[in-house]
């Protein structure tokens, strides 16, 4: 079977930037053993105004010191710190992060994971701009899904350690499942047509609250996950550094889209690290419907 570090290497990714991308996913591992020992909230709260997990801060310590130790990175911009952390300025990559999303699932043994993204230069770009993106699944196995701008591909850890591939060419099939985050009674009218008009259609709620988990379902049956706006959340509550930008960056290349409702929102260079967008990432045909609606 092909391992990650091959499947790398068939692609023509720069050796650095393979380095970097078998780094971060060798991390699943003590982020994983790391679950039993930090089950509890921290005493702070992250830029978001979220109640930080003991696990969402251990593994953004964990992730930007073993980044610090590599020289391979310029800068990392994580969705549990204020700002971005500077480390080697001639470094060739900035590193984009989802420490640990739906960190709130662990309690309740459901599947959590951590989304990364990576640019040549600044961390502040379009998506459209990523040089990689991945996410690593902490599920009954431990997978990393990537691209690096040639698919995606899926790979699996196995009892030696290392990450073999279970999946090559991915692609998102125009399926019908959809999770939609937010209160209903708080949606706005556009979205609340929108699942209207799939439910209709046949579409099935399958939501758990871990976006990544959710979006890899998405990935594998099709459909669409939603975080749409709302009167009290107008720009949508998830990030488009750490979350939208990586997850669209992946369905993109597996032949799906990503949207605010409008556009694309991989297009969107951000102005603050912390900026939130709506989302609808999943099947194409389900991006066009959300977009057709006015």
């Amino acid at each position: 079977m092909t391992t990650l570090q091959e499947y790398l290497k068939e692609c023509g990714a720069a050796d650095s930037l393979s380095a970097l991308i078998l780094l971060i996913a060798e991390q699943a591992v003590p982020i994983r053993e790391a679950f039993i020992s930090n089950q509890n909230y921290a005493d702070s709260k992250n830029s978001s105004g979220e109640t930080q997990a003991e696990m969402d801060t251990w593994s953004d310590t964990h992730i930007t010191n073993t980044l610090a130790a590599s020289g391979l990175v310029r800068e990392v911009a994580s969705e549990e710190r204020d700002e971005i952390v500077h480390l080697v300025e001639s470094a060739p990559y900035s590193v984009v992060m989802d420490p640990l999303d739906g960190s709130s699932l662990i309690k309740v043994n459901l599947c959590v994971g951590t989304i990364v993204g990576i640019y040549e230069g600044s961390s502040l770009q379009a998506g459209k701009n990523l040089k990689a993106a991945f996410y690593m699944l902490y599920g009954p196995m431990t997978t990393v899904t990537v691209s690096v701008g040639k698919g995606v591909a899926i790979f699996a850890l196995d009892k030696d350690g290392v990450y073999k591939m279970l999946k090559n060419n991915v692609r998102i099939p125009e399926g019908n499942l959809y999770g939609s985050g937010g209160i209903r009674t708080e949606w706005l009218e556009k979205h609340a047509k929108f699942i209207s008009r799939i439910e209709n259609e046949g579409a099935k709620n399958r939501y758990s609250g871990s976006f990544v988990a959710d979006f890899h379902q998405i990935l594998t049956y099709g459909g669409v996950y939603a975080y749409p706006p709302s009167e009290k959340q107008p720009n949508g509550k998830l990030r488009l550094v750490f979350e939208a930008n990586p997850i669209g960056f992946l369905a993109a290349q597996a032949g799906g889209a990503i949207s605010n409702g409008v556009s694309s929102t991989l297009e969107i260079v951000p102005e603050k690290i912390h900026q939130r967008t709506p989302i609808y990432v999943g099947s194409r045909g389900m991006i066009s419907k959300i977009e057709s609606i006015e």
